[in-house]
């Protein structure tokens, strides 16, 4: 017999499993005779068991069984009135039910155990996810639980090809993950890789989903995201239907979305939810924003410092008045308000949800009226970073909108350095990466490059629904 099987002796296997989950006061071991005869031991935590549900479909009818030895034991367990009820052989199997949550019977004279589906666990509420919010539309947002994520996947998609399957991550953590597709329209090769690299995956804990992310990511050392991340169930429903791929983690709400591109990462619930023309615009001034937060910093530093004769005359003369006490160089400038922007930015971030955006908007105010009164930055210079930090709040996706930061001060650099010479280099070697990147085998840029007619009707246009759905009707 395999020193991890299960013995007939109800003191050898608690033993050994109490020496393989160890000394802690929330595990309890509760011995107690089945019919007034045959010794059993009851193995739960507390706070993850459902107790109650215990002692009324468990404890109570094995009380009041009269049994006659092992095999009129396992008989009535078989009848036990709880719906996921197992047998199990192995020393981990048991373990891994116990620290799952799910009480596990031993009983005297019996070679196996029996675990029964009574775990429980404090559920957050579903609630509208903060950082996706929407004028119009769902207001349903993932928990960290897998069970309700699932089910608010099943109520958007009544279709018996959404197949979702599980696996643990994290030697230690043992980690449900649950990976989701549609059957016929999610690619077979693209199934096969999500799978591929998940089980590839060698970690000792992952209690976010971002620890999966970084690990199965194409470019790992790219500042662009590569997977979509979401809290919303909608939006995954949506990707879903498209044929792309999502990575569910217990623990958290965020649901990993792939193949993405850099236009889906620019897009929004609400350009869907909103009419076609609306949508649309609502697009352009994002794409338009999205540019300006990368480059108009580097731009203003470049004209500046090396290219003068490019601003108006009436325009140059004002900046150069406000700039004559600025005992920096236009770069310093820019730089020391660009950390200090950031700076602002994350202490609203990390302050009270009560007080953080006020010190934040009151820090923006104060520091920068301040500054430029006693002549440390310049007025046009407080002008051009705020209108840079409200283009970055227009990017949809947060992780996009860390990548602009990322990309900024470099340019800002070669602005200062070499002018507009620099800029156009900085925009090459962006443009460069992004045609090289890849998700999940799918370009980066598409369907911008390489170009593709039907799916250019959901880019920087949004295309009517009778139109896009023109083939199905």
């Amino acid at each position: 017999m395999s020193g991890t099987e299960l013995s007939v002796e109800l003191a050898h296997n608690v033993t050994a499993l109490q020496e393989r989950l160890g000394e802690s006061f929330d595990i309890v071991f509760h011995p107690f005779p089945i019919g007034g005869r045959t010794s059993a031991v009851l193995i739960y935590i507390k706070g993850l068991t459902d107790l109650n549900a215990v002692q009324l479909h468990v404890l109570k009818p094995l009380l009041l069984f009269e049994d006659s030895g092992p095999e009129s034991v396992r008989a009535r367990l078989s009848k036990i009135p709880v719906a996921e009820a197992e047998a199990l052989a192995r020393m981990e199997d048991c373990t891994e039910q116990v620290l799952t949550g799910n009480p596990v019977l031993l009983v005297d004279g019996c070679g196996e155990a029996w675990s029964f589906g009574l775990a429980k666990g404090e559920k957050r509420g579903i609630e509208e996810p903060v950082a996706e919010s929407v004028i119009r539309g769902s207001r349903e947002g993932f928990t960290e639980s897998l069970e309700v994520n699932s089910s608010l996947l099943r109520r958007k998609i009544k279709n018996p090809r959404l197949h979702m399957h599980q696996l643990q991550l994290g030697e230690q953590t043992r980690t449900p993950v649950v990976l989701v597709y549609m059957q016929g329209k999610a690619d077979e090769l693209l199934i096969r890789e999500a799978q591929t690299r998940l089980q590839r995956i060698q970690l000792d804990s992952v209690l976010e989903s971002s620890y999966i992310e970084e690990l199965i990511a194409d470019h790992r050392y790219s500042p662009f995201p590569q997977l979509l991340s979401t809290e919303r169930a909608d939006v995954t429903a949506s990707y879903l239907l498209e044929g792309r791929v999502a990575i569910m983690t217990e623990g958290t709400p965020f649901v990993l979305i792939a193949p993405i591109t850099l236009v889906s990462l620019l897009q929004a619930p609400d350009d869907y939810y909103q009419g076609y023309m609306l949508g649309t615009f609502i697009r352009i001034i994002r794409y338009l924003f999205f540019a300006l937060s990368i480059f108009l910093p580097a731009v203003y530093v470049a004209l500046l410092s090396f290219h003068q004769e490019m601003i108006p005359t009436i325009l140059l003369l004002k900046i150069a008045t406000l700039r004559e006490e600025i005992p920096f160089p236009v770069i310093v400038e820019a730089l020391m308000m660009e950390l200090m922007f950031e700076a602002l930015r994350e202490a609203g971030l990390r302050l009270p949800k009560q007080i953080g955006s006020a010190v934040s908007i009151v820090g923006a105010l104060v520091i920068g009226q301040a500054a430029v009164q006693a002549g440390l930055v310049s007025a046009p210079m407080v002008i051009i970073v705020a209108l840079t930090g409200v283009a970055s709040f227009m990017i949809p996706r947060y992780p996009l909108s860390i990548s602009t930061r990322l990309i900024r001060i470099p340019l800002i650099v070669l602005a200062g350095t070499i002018g507009l010479l620099g800029v156009i280099y900085g925009l090459l070697a962006v443009l460069i990466h992004l045609c090289g990147l890849q998700s999940f085998g799918t370009p980066y840029l598409a369907p911008l490059s390489p170009a593709s007619g039907k799916q250019l009707q959901d880019t920087v246009l949004r295309a009517p629904w009778w139109v896009r759905n023109r083939k199905s009707r």
